[in-house]
């Protein structure tokens, strides 16, 4: 049975109304606790007593649930905190229903066996027969603030056009512009339920949830009621800006189907109170603590014998060298204590300090921001922006004080809390909002560090050169890399195929993982060689020479060849139209990464919408391959409409091909939408299924392409049962492409992102040359292709490896074609079998280096 806890500030009244609900039930009643009041008699709210309470009842009503009553003000704050407080694990739901109906309604539904969402409906409708018998049926709702003769309000419903919905940088936008106006906007998302009453306050616009699709309800109050909503109606109209070519008829079509867009006047207002709230949903959470809103170290600290080895060996992840000093990233701020209360006499001194907080890290991101005038920085400069407005959200400052004053913590603490409820929320949400909970946690570090006067976290804003160390650059550090003067970067952990060694590659930074990256102090002179794995510290000037006297690369010339002819195509990589403009001077493109259509959809993408994205791509290379990847969902990829069951280990589970043996209506659809692409823009489109693991997977996805009429059809090989299984495979199909990522992740056993494992998921492991070498041998026995695309083909020093195991085509980060190509050009195919044969029979990555290096300086 469900359980009921009742949050008031008077005793009394909570003890009245549970009298009269109580004479109303028959039978065996709920589990009902009053926590109201203060415990000396007066008014107040304790979110302890409030958590004490919950467990009470979830530990009599078991699994079944409890549900919270709230009056007003803080006992809602109170409420939300006991729910990180609160030690119990059962769901539990915070209600706006009336206290009085409400609970009446509560207590005869939950008597009657109902389950807790049905409990909180019946709650959340105890007012209408009341409203009706007084004739108030058709009258909106109007927040406990607004007065009973509210004035008239204007409303409008618009339906979201941009692919990924109301997410932090539209809600920048609508919170800055409609912030200018004398008007009280509130929305309200049709789909879920959940409500903005304030839409000049990006926080509240963030927990929408709203995506594309979506309808929103806007009913706007105030002087300038009506410009309001014409201003949100022609920023919802166009996509908030984000609409790209063909996304107008697409979105046009979707608001014909479902959604509409309507200005009009009403007598009242359809809000409720407060900041955004969601739909009720399960707020269970186990030990309810907010630390697990911590962001450590992605993989923990090394080994103390690791960290003090400052000779220990380094693994290059990102060719090139460069010479510094030390700027260290600001260790993470840590979670306050939450033992520490304040003195009443402290409280508003305390309180006070929050605002100047939030306005410093608003001054310091917007400044940032104005400096980012390059287009090239265009993304990074959103990001900025984005956390800028919400650092000016005067509702979180606010809600963080009167923790502060009314609950007696700190304001490290109550920032804390209060950040990290939003950033959970946001999380929940999934998709692209979901990665928004990143910025706020980022926005959290850094107004905690404000009022402890530290250094803000994230990377250093600096004008002078410099070599970044960090244990691991978080994604969104990452993605302002490029707008620093950041020569080298060292990081204890992480691995050749991680998110920073990707970025790091591409913007031709050069990178090392070394485990005396913690030794290093801020301002030391280092040497970082990323092409060796080296990091050297106070380099003589002989080894800066050394270094530094790397031969000028002569540009790509359009053709892979090695110095005595042999052809290798030298091929792209891209995820849309935007990275096929970059890369035309490849060959073509040997990895066309179809994710970008799907991600962050809550519905499939229609073949219309899938025919236009790939056009985009096959348009920027007319008469080269384009080597189409049908979509690899799942695992670090999960998209909405093919979802599946919880897996345990998801990397092992149903992903790439076999998400679309599980849907294989989407892989039918998108493998039209590629056809009429290709015919539309006449391209050599050859496309190839991901994650598959036997030749009977090979020849099911070729029987179900070779209708549609593609050339070449051919699979990844990712695991190492493709590989073992090469010969039987390659039979199936025109070609295979090899995922050096995953293939060393499955063969080494080891998770790619992992920092302490990046040794083992090294390209250079000879176990995963090996392999390599077993599916060039099959490939060459049958005069079918054998390319590489994962991130091993932009290591320039593995490029005549890879060839001389037998590998045919190569497809990398456009950036890495000029390296490459100058790698090959430089050595033979002969001298290619050579170095290939030596790495293959190393003992370990560091071996199989020296051993290339070995075999084609004798070769030379």
């Amino acid at each position: 049975m469900i359980g009921i806890v009742v949050v008031s500030h008077s005793a009394a009244l909570a003890s009245a109304a549970l009298e009269l609900a109580g004479q109303m039930v028959h039978g065996d009643a709920p589990h009902v606790v009053l926590a109201a009041g203060t415990e000396d008699g007066g008014l107040g709210t304790d979110a302890a007593r409030v958590a004490a309470a919950i467990d009470e009842v979830a530990e009599s009503a078991g699994a079944d649930g409890v549900l919270v009553f709230v009056d007003l003000g803080s006992a809602v704050i109170s409420a939300e905190l006991a729910l990180e407080l609160r030690m119990s694990d059962a769901p539990v739901r915070l209600t706006s229903a009336p206290l009085v109906e409400g609970l009446v309604a509560a207590l005869v539904a939950a008597a009657g066996g109902a389950s807790l969402d049905a409990v909180a409906a019946e709650a959340e409708a105890s007012l209408a027969p009341k409203q009706a018998h007084i004739g108030e049926e058709s009258a909106p709702e109007t927040s406990p603030s607004d007065s009973a003769a509210a004035a008239p309000s204007h409303t409008l419903t618009f339906t979201l056009r941009n692919p990924a919905g109301l997410h932090a940088r539209p809600a920048a936008t609508v919170a800055a512009e409609l912030g200018a106006f004398d008007a009280t906007v509130r929305l309200r998302n049709r789909r879920t339920g959940a409500e903005a009453s304030n839409a000049a306050s990006m926080s509240a616009l963030l927990t929408l949830g709203a995506r594309q699709g979506d309808e929103v309800e806007a009913n706007a109050s105030g002087t300038d009621a009506a410009a309001a909503l014409a201003r949100l109606e022609a920023l919802a109209a166009d996509g908030f800006g984000e609409l790209e070519e063909g996304d107008t008829e697409v979105s046009a079509a979707a608001s014909a189907a479902g959604g509409s867009s309507q200005l009009g006047s009403a007598g009242g207002d359809s809000s409720q109170a407060g900041r955004a709230r969601p739909a009720p949903v399960d707020s269970a959470k186990p030990n309810g603590d907010l630390a697990a809103d911590v962001v450590p170290a992605p993989d923990g600290p090394l080994p103390a014998d690791a960290v003090a080895a400052a000779d220990a060996p380094g693994i290059p992840i990102s060719p090139g060298a460069a010479v510094g000093p030390v700027v260290r990233m600001p260790d993470p701020v840590v979670e306050p204590p939450a033992e520490t209360t304040l003195a009443e006499s402290e409280r508003a001194a305390a309180a006070a300090s929050l605002a100047p907080a939030f306005a410093q890290v608003h001054d310091s991101l917007t400044h940032r921001a104005r400096r980012l005038t390059d287009e090239r920085f265009r993304d990074a400069r959103a990001v900025l922006e984005a956390t800028a407005v919400l650092a000016d959200d005067k509702a979180l400052a606010a809600e963080a004080a009167e923790l502060v004053t009314r609950l007696g913590a700190t304001p490290e603490r109550a920032a804390w809390l209060v950040l990290g409820a939003l950033a959970e929320l946001i999380a929940g949400q999934g998709g692209a909002m979901a990665e928004r909970a990143a910025d706020v946690r980022d926005l959290r570090g850094r107004v905690i560090a404000r009022l402890r006067g530290e250094t803000e976290p994230g990377l250093p804003d600096r004008g002078d050169p410099f070599v970044l160390v960090v244990d691991e650059l978080a994604p969104a550090d990452a993605a302002l890399l490029g707008t620093t003067p950041c020569v080298a970067l060292v990081t204890a952990s992480g691995a050749p195929t991680s998110h920073t060694a990707i970025l790091a590659r591409s913007l031709g930074v050069p990178a090392v993982v070394w485990p005396g990256a913690r030794t290093l102090r801020d301002g030391d002179t280092v040497l970082v060689d990323g092409t060796r794995g080296e990091v050297e510290v106070d380099p003589s000037a002989d080894r800066v020479a050394e270094a530094s006297a790397r031969p000028e690369i002569p540009p790509f010339d359009g053709t892979g060849r090695t110095a005595d002819g042999h052809h290798v195509e030298l091929l792209a990589n891209v995820s849309g139209g935007a990275d096929a403009a970059d890369a035309t001077r490849a060959e073509g493109v040997g990895l066309f990464r179809t994710e970008f259509v799907f991600l962050d959809r809550q519905e499939e993408p229609s073949v219309a919408e899938q025919t236009a994205a790939y056009r985009a791509v096959f348009a920027a290379f007319p008469g080269r391959r384009v080597v189409v990847r049908t979509l690899d969902a799942g695992s670090d990829k999960p998209l909405a409409f093919v979802a599946g069951s919880r897996e345990q280990n998801p990397a092992l589970g149903v992903r790439g091909f076999r998400t679309a043996r599980a849907y294989p209506g989407v892989l039918a659809r998108q493998l039209e939408a590629i056809a009429a692409a290709a015919r539309a823009e006449r391209a050599d489109a050859w496309v190839m299924a991901p994650m598959i693991s036997t030749a009977a997977e090979a020849r099911e996805f070729a029987a179900a392409c070779r209708p549609h009429g593609f050339a070449r059809v051919g699979v990844m090989i990712e695991t190492p049962s493709a590989a073992l299984c090469a010969p039987e495979v390659l039979a199936e199909v025109d070609f295979v492409s090899i995922g050096t990522n995953d293939l060393a992740q499955y063969a080494m056993a080891a998770d790619r992102q992992s920092g302490p494992l990046a040794a083992l998921t090294d390209a250079w492991q000879p176990a995963v040359l090996r392999l390599i070498r077993l599916v060039g041998e099959a490939g060459a026995r049958v005069g079918k292709p054998v390319g590489v695309c994962g991130e091993a083909a932009a290591d320039p020093a593995l490029a005549p490896v890879l060839v001389g195991l037998g590998v045919t085509s190569l497809s990398m980060a456009p950036r890495a074609l000029d390296e490459v190509a100058a790698a090959l050009g430089a050595v033979s195919r002969e001298q290619c079998v050579a170095v290939g044969a030596a790495a293959a029979g190393a003992v370990g990555p560091r071996e199989a280096r020296a051993a290339a290096a070995g075999a084609l300086a004798s070769t030379a």
